[in-house]
Protein backbone atom coordinates (compact mmCIF):
# COMPACT_ATOMS: atom_id res chain seq x y z
CA UNK A 1 0.00 0.00 0.00
CA UNK A 2 1.23 3.46 -0.89
CA UNK A 3 1.07 5.71 2.17
CA UNK A 4 3.18 8.36 1.20
CA UNK A 5 3.58 10.84 -1.74
CA UNK A 6 6.80 12.76 -1.99
CA UNK A 7 7.39 15.77 -4.49
CA UNK A 8 10.45 17.22 -6.32
CA UNK A 9 10.23 20.81 -6.29
CA UNK A 10 11.77 22.82 -9.42
CA UNK A 11 9.51 22.42 -12.33
CA UNK A 12 7.68 19.45 -10.31
CA UNK A 13 5.61 22.09 -7.77
CA UNK A 14 6.13 25.07 -9.87
CA UNK A 15 7.66 26.52 -13.33
CA UNK A 16 11.36 26.75 -13.40
CA UNK A 17 11.41 29.43 -15.39
CA UNK A 18 9.86 31.35 -13.40
CA UNK A 19 12.29 31.50 -10.74
CA UNK A 20 15.08 32.13 -13.56
CA UNK A 21 12.87 34.79 -14.38
CA UNK A 22 12.90 36.33 -10.74
CA UNK A 23 16.58 35.81 -10.24
CA UNK A 24 17.47 38.00 -13.66
CA UNK A 25 14.62 40.33 -12.51
CA UNK A 26 16.51 41.13 -8.99
CA UNK A 27 20.01 41.10 -10.99
CA UNK A 28 18.83 43.83 -13.18
CA UNK A 29 17.36 46.11 -10.42
CA UNK A 30 21.19 45.41 -8.42
CA UNK A 31 22.72 46.19 -12.02
CA UNK A 32 20.67 49.64 -12.07
CA UNK A 33 21.55 50.52 -8.54
CA UNK A 34 25.56 49.83 -9.26
CA UNK A 35 25.90 50.85 -12.67
CA UNK A 36 23.06 52.77 -13.59
CA UNK A 37 22.16 50.20 -16.19
CA UNK A 38 18.44 50.20 -17.25
CA UNK A 39 16.47 47.32 -15.15
CA UNK A 40 14.18 46.85 -18.16
CA UNK A 41 16.64 46.40 -20.83
CA UNK A 42 18.40 43.79 -18.83
CA UNK A 43 15.99 41.88 -17.85
CA UNK A 44 14.92 41.61 -21.86
CA UNK A 45 18.69 41.04 -22.54
CA UNK A 46 18.93 38.53 -19.84
CA UNK A 47 15.56 36.29 -20.33
CA UNK A 48 16.48 36.34 -24.13
CA UNK A 49 19.81 34.89 -23.42
CA UNK A 50 17.77 32.18 -21.39
CA UNK A 51 15.00 31.78 -24.27
CA UNK A 52 17.56 31.07 -26.78
CA UNK A 53 19.15 28.66 -24.83
CA UNK A 54 21.96 30.37 -23.32
CA UNK A 55 22.83 28.15 -19.74
CA UNK A 56 25.78 28.61 -17.19
CA UNK A 57 27.33 31.39 -18.63
CA UNK A 58 24.46 33.84 -19.70
CA UNK A 59 25.26 36.32 -16.78
CA UNK A 60 28.41 36.64 -18.76
CA UNK A 61 27.03 37.05 -21.83
CA UNK A 62 24.84 39.57 -20.63
CA UNK A 63 27.82 41.96 -18.82
CA UNK A 64 30.15 41.76 -21.54
CA UNK A 65 27.18 43.66 -23.88
CA UNK A 66 28.35 46.59 -21.39
CA UNK A 67 32.62 45.52 -20.98
CA UNK A 68 32.00 44.21 -17.09
CA UNK A 69 32.09 40.31 -17.51
CA UNK A 70 34.83 39.80 -15.12
CA UNK A 71 35.44 37.30 -12.58
CA UNK A 72 34.31 39.68 -9.44
CA UNK A 73 30.77 40.82 -11.30
CA UNK A 74 29.61 37.79 -12.09
CA UNK A 75 30.24 36.23 -9.59
CA UNK A 76 28.17 38.89 -7.38
CA UNK A 77 24.95 38.32 -10.07
CA UNK A 78 25.72 34.99 -8.88
CA UNK A 79 25.43 35.86 -5.40
CA UNK A 80 22.21 38.36 -6.05
CA UNK A 81 20.72 35.63 -8.30
CA UNK A 82 20.56 33.39 -5.62
CA UNK A 83 20.26 35.59 -2.60
CA UNK A 84 16.93 36.96 -3.69
CA UNK A 85 13.69 36.62 -2.63
CA UNK A 86 11.51 35.34 -5.19
CA UNK A 87 8.10 35.91 -6.22
CA UNK A 88 6.86 31.96 -7.16
CA UNK A 89 3.18 30.73 -7.82
CA UNK A 90 2.53 26.92 -7.69
CA UNK A 91 1.30 25.31 -10.84
CA UNK A 92 -2.86 25.85 -11.34
CA UNK A 93 -3.25 22.02 -9.98
CA UNK A 94 -0.75 22.17 -6.88
CA UNK A 95 -2.48 23.09 -3.99
CA UNK A 96 -6.28 21.15 -5.46
CA UNK A 97 -4.03 17.91 -5.68
CA UNK A 98 -2.08 18.76 -2.18
CA UNK A 99 -5.30 19.02 -0.56
CA UNK A 100 -7.24 16.24 -1.87
CA UNK A 101 -4.04 13.91 -1.14
CA UNK A 102 -3.46 15.00 2.37
CA UNK A 103 -6.33 13.07 4.02
CA UNK A 104 -4.87 9.48 2.36
CA UNK A 105 -1.05 10.05 2.48
CA UNK A 106 1.55 11.45 4.24
CA UNK A 107 3.45 14.35 2.09
CA UNK A 108 7.16 14.90 1.05
CA UNK A 109 9.52 16.77 -0.38
CA UNK A 110 12.80 16.26 -1.44
CA UNK A 111 15.00 19.18 -3.11
CA UNK A 112 18.31 19.70 -4.82
CA UNK A 113 19.94 23.10 -5.07
CA UNK A 114 21.42 25.17 -2.98
CA UNK A 115 20.34 25.92 0.32
CA UNK A 116 19.31 28.65 1.59
CA UNK A 117 17.92 29.36 -3.04
CA UNK A 118 15.62 26.31 -2.47
CA UNK A 119 14.38 27.20 1.36
CA UNK A 120 13.36 30.65 -0.23
CA UNK A 121 11.80 29.01 -3.21
CA UNK A 122 9.46 26.84 -1.17
CA UNK A 123 8.77 29.66 1.09
CA UNK A 124 7.48 31.68 -1.96
CA UNK A 125 5.13 28.68 -2.95
CA UNK A 126 3.36 28.66 0.53
CA UNK A 127 2.15 25.32 0.69
CA UNK A 128 4.50 24.30 3.65
CA UNK A 129 0.97 24.12 5.54
CA UNK A 130 0.37 20.83 3.04
CA UNK A 131 3.83 18.76 3.74
CA UNK A 132 4.98 16.32 6.69
CA UNK A 133 8.49 16.71 5.68
CA UNK A 134 11.03 18.60 4.15
CA UNK A 135 14.41 17.13 2.76
CA UNK A 136 16.83 19.68 1.09
CA UNK A 137 19.33 17.83 -0.13
CA UNK A 138 22.09 20.30 0.27
CA UNK A 139 22.55 20.46 4.32
CA UNK A 140 24.73 17.81 3.36
CA UNK A 141 26.50 19.26 0.93
CA UNK A 142 26.41 18.66 -2.96
CA UNK A 143 27.72 14.93 -2.53
CA UNK A 144 24.22 14.42 -0.98
CA UNK A 145 22.49 16.10 -4.11
CA UNK A 146 20.29 13.70 -6.20
CA UNK A 147 20.99 10.65 -7.58
CA UNK A 148 22.35 10.42 -4.11
CA UNK A 149 20.37 8.12 -2.21
CA UNK A 150 20.87 9.94 1.01
CA UNK A 151 17.98 12.44 0.65
CA UNK A 152 15.63 9.90 -0.16
CA UNK A 153 16.54 7.85 3.00
CA UNK A 154 16.14 10.26 5.12
CA UNK A 155 12.42 11.49 3.96
CA UNK A 156 11.35 7.85 4.11
CA UNK A 157 13.02 7.73 7.99
CA UNK A 158 10.95 11.04 8.63
CA UNK A 159 7.75 10.17 7.03
CA UNK A 160 8.31 6.92 8.63
CA UNK A 161 7.66 4.59 5.77
CA UNK A 162 9.59 2.03 3.44
CA UNK A 163 10.30 2.45 0.15
CA UNK A 164 7.93 0.15 -1.22
CA UNK A 165 5.16 2.40 0.63
CA UNK A 166 6.08 5.75 -0.91
CA UNK A 167 6.75 7.63 -4.44
CA UNK A 168 8.35 10.38 -5.21
CA UNK A 169 7.67 12.34 -8.53
CA UNK A 170 9.88 13.90 -10.28
CA UNK A 171 10.74 16.07 -13.75
CA UNK A 172 14.48 15.43 -14.31
CA UNK A 173 15.06 11.29 -15.83
CA UNK A 174 19.18 12.24 -15.63
CA UNK A 175 19.25 12.15 -11.84
CA UNK A 176 15.67 12.30 -9.99
CA UNK A 177 14.72 8.42 -10.32
CA UNK A 178 17.75 6.84 -9.48
CA UNK A 179 18.52 7.04 -5.73
CA UNK A 180 14.85 6.72 -5.11
CA UNK A 181 14.75 3.34 -6.84
CA UNK A 182 17.39 2.32 -4.90
CA UNK A 183 15.45 2.66 -2.20
CA UNK A 184 12.42 0.78 -3.06
CA UNK A 185 10.39 4.00 -3.69
CA UNK A 186 8.07 3.70 -7.00
CA UNK A 187 8.88 6.78 -9.17
CA UNK A 188 6.67 9.06 -11.12
CA UNK A 189 8.28 11.38 -13.90
CA UNK A 190 5.75 14.54 -14.22
CA UNK A 191 6.69 14.75 -18.06
CA UNK A 192 4.45 18.01 -18.84
CA UNK A 193 4.08 20.36 -21.51
CA UNK A 194 7.55 23.58 -21.81
CA UNK A 195 9.04 21.29 -18.81
CA UNK A 196 12.97 22.19 -18.97
CA UNK A 197 13.57 18.40 -18.85
CA UNK A 198 10.16 16.79 -21.32
CA UNK A 199 13.28 16.04 -24.13
CA UNK A 200 15.35 14.18 -21.85
CA UNK A 201 16.12 10.95 -21.83
CA UNK A 202 17.17 8.80 -18.63
CA UNK A 203 20.71 7.76 -19.54
CA UNK A 204 20.61 4.12 -18.30
CA UNK A 205 18.01 1.71 -17.29
CA UNK A 206 18.14 2.70 -13.65
CA UNK A 207 17.10 5.90 -13.86
CA UNK A 208 13.84 5.09 -15.41
CA UNK A 209 10.46 6.21 -13.57
CA UNK A 210 8.15 3.73 -13.02
CA UNK A 211 5.04 5.74 -15.03
CA UNK A 212 4.61 8.87 -16.59
CA UNK A 213 2.64 11.67 -15.70
CA UNK A 214 1.74 14.37 -18.45
CA UNK A 215 -1.06 15.62 -16.21
CA UNK A 216 -1.36 15.59 -12.08
CA UNK A 217 -4.96 15.07 -13.28
CA UNK A 218 -3.33 11.39 -13.42
CA UNK A 219 -1.93 11.28 -10.27
CA UNK A 220 -4.50 10.04 -7.98
CA UNK A 221 -5.78 6.71 -10.29
CA UNK A 222 -2.04 6.00 -10.84
CA UNK A 223 -0.84 5.45 -7.22
CA UNK A 224 -4.26 3.33 -7.05
CA UNK A 225 -2.74 1.33 -9.25
CA UNK A 226 0.60 0.94 -7.64
CA UNK A 227 -1.32 -0.28 -4.58
CA UNK A 228 -3.25 -2.72 -6.53
CA UNK A 229 -1.61 -5.80 -6.49
CA UNK A 230 -2.84 -6.88 -10.29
Amino acid sequence: MIKAVVFDMDDTLYPESAYVRSGFRAVANWAADTYQWPADDSYTMLTTLFDQGVRGDTFNHWLAAYGHDTPDVVAECVRVYRDHQPTLTPYEDIPALLRDLKPLYKIGLVSDGFLMAQQAKFAALALVDWFDVLVFSDQWGRDAWKPSTRPFEEVLRLLGVTGPQAVYIGDNPTKDFFGARQVGMKTLWYRHEGGVYADKQPPTDAHHPDGILMSYQDLQHTLEQFASPF
